[in-house]
């Protein structure tokens, strides 16, 4: 399940494009827009600047904008960066350990095959398309 903290990543980007013109968007301005409490985005926002989604600037005239083009994203992209995994089932997330019963498991080709799906879906949708 995508958690409120990606569905709130991809709305935030969205705004800092549409609001961004030539400069940086204010955190606050995001936030009332968006109706999202100021403390919430203070710990998404870190996130997307350490994936390079977004560049922040503190200060006077400071605040966010994306670091490239809408067209240039994925929501995938976005969604990895905020979520701890997208794999619909934990023996297929990232870094786990291999299941013991990995060989014998009737099911793990429904996982791959839905984990694919997904993963390929959000790679197919780029932020501008929203």
């Amino acid at each position: 399940m995508i958690s409120t903290r990606g569905r709130y990543a991809i709305r935030v980007i969205l705004d800092i494009a549409n609001n961004q013109k030539d400069g940086y968007v204010p955190m606050k301005d995001v936030a009332s827009r968006q109706g999202l409490s100021l403390k919430y985005l203070e710990q998404i926002l870190p996130t997307l600047t350490k994936n390079k989604i977004l560049e922040g600037v503190q200060g006077k005239g400071g605040g966010y904008r994306l670091v490239k083009s809408l067209d240039q994203y994925t929501v995938g992209d976005v969604l990895r960066a905020t979520e701890k995994d997208l794999a619909p089932v934990s023996c297929l997330a990232s870094g786990a350990k291999e299941c013991e019963r990995r060989s014998q498991c009737r099911t793990i080709g429904l996982w791959e095959g839905l984990n694919e799906v997904i993963n390929n879906y959000l790679d197919s949708k780029t932020l501008a398309d929203l």
